[in-house]
């Protein structure tokens, strides 16, 4: 390949893997990309909610947070290694193996998915080394949610988010981000719920209660902005997608069937939040005044498990639906 890749891989690249996912599902692909969202979103999601769910004290021993953000980081750093390998390959039109060592080069030297790899590995890299030492400090931990988020946020170079020319182009690489940062951040405090509340009967006291019961109801507030921020962004990245003409048709292409369940899947998890936060969280405030801890748990153990599977689900879409040619003629 003679050009030089600029801000986004050549047309016929984007092609070929767009063509061949719709011809030939890129399995492989799908599967590193679902395993970067889920662990880039735990690692900035995690980070974030134990800034502004947990305090000080707590956050050593309420969650095992250490061992969770270090192997996030590290494993971000390993699926990234194998991402590259993959759209490497897909740029040159061989197979994955053996690591075709040009093609990489040229992604690396030449792209703004090269170049947004290379920050993504530094951040993963920083994050992973504040996280090996924060012990629940502050500082520390902001500065890995930081880095997570810059992690994450290079994942908009991937998909279609940064495709586009001009300053439609920058609308949607900035909803994207946004996007992609409102979901992690939604997706990994639910992580950090469940963990809460998954601790088993026997190590449960009123001190963990306490502070599960006021992390549910803190995160109420920013649950909220968070679903603000991604129903926006989303409906500015559906308008960029799919557009307003192809909306009676959307039904009929593998991208909108799976643009749809996404859509189910986060309207169910609306359901669920709410349901969790109006009826579920004053009935666990109850049950920790009549001292039943089992009865306390069990109902939030359920619905928060469901809401997980949802985003998880969620996430496996998302990794699909970029490797596909949206409906939208400019694409």
């Amino acid at each position: 390949m003679a050009c030089r890749l600029g801000r986004h891989p050549p047309r016929r690249w984007q092609l070929r893997v767009r063509g061949q996912v719709e011809v030939d599902t890129d399995w492989p692909l799908i599967a590193v990309r679902f395993a970067l969202y889920v662990t880039l979103s735990g690692l900035f999601g995690l980070s974030a909610f134990s800034l502004y769910g947990l305090k000080a004290g707590e956050r050593a021993d309420a969650i095992a947070l250490r061992p969770w953000l270090v192997g996030s980081g590290l494993l971000g750093l390993l699926f990234s290694g194998i991402a590259l390998a993959l759209l490497a390959a897909a740029m040159a039109g061989a197979p994955p193996w053996p690591v075709d060592q040009d093609a990489i080069g040229m992604l690396l030297s030449g792209s703004a998915t090269g170049t947004a790899w290379e920050a993504r590995m530094a951040a993963l890299g920083v994050a992973s080394i504040a996280a090996l030492v924060a012990a629940g400090r502050a500082a520390w931990l902001g500065l890995v949610a930081f880095a997570a988020a810059v992690a994450l946020a290079t994942l908009a170079w991937t998909g279609h988010g940064a495709m586009d020319e001009g300053a439609a182009g920058w609308v949607h690489l900035g909803a994207d981000i946004l996007h992609l940062l409102a979901g992690g951040a939604w997706a990994g405090a639910l992580l950090g719920l469940v963990l809460l509340v998954a601790r088993p009967v026997g190590r449960v006291d009123a001190t963990h209660l306490t502070l599960t019961h006021r992390a549910l109801h803190g995160f109420g507030l920013v649950g909220t902005i968070l679903v603000g921020t991604i129903a926006v962004t989303g409906m500015v990245n559906a308008w960029l997608l799919v557009g307003l003409a192809n909306l009676p048709n959307v039904t009929a292409t593998v991208y909108g069937q799976l643009l749809i369940a996404k859509l189910a899947l986060f309207g169910a998890m609306l359901a669920l939040a709410s349901f969790n936060r109006f009826r579920l969280t004053p009935a666990f405030e109850r049950s920790i005044t009549a001292v039943d801890h089992h009865g306390a748990l069990r109902g939030l153990r359920r619905s928060l498990a469901v809401e997980a599977s949802c985003a998880v689900a969620i996430l496996a879409l998302v990794a699909w639906l970029g490797t596909l040619e949206p409906p939208a003629s400019a694409m």
